[in-house]
């Protein structure tokens, strides 16, 4: 399963690791997922949802 949310359609993000000798490796930066009960269309759902769509409302959680 994609580290991705199903509201926005973020992901995560690549780039370096850089050490204190200026060695570079390649490293992610994953957004940070919640699975989350949330009322899609009338109906109860198990979405796994980013932070910052649960903080800026864009789902209704399920009661």
């Amino acid at each position: 399963m994609a580290r991705v949310c199903e509201i926005c359609g973020r992901g995560p993000q690549f780039g370096n690791k850089i050490s204190h000798a200026h060695n570079v490796t390649k490293r992610r930066w994953n957004i940070n997922l919640q699975s989350v009960r949330a009322l899609i269309q009338g109906a109860t759902r198990r979405i796994r949802v980013c932070t910052s769509c649960i903080r800026d409302g864009k789902i209704q959680k399920a009661a």
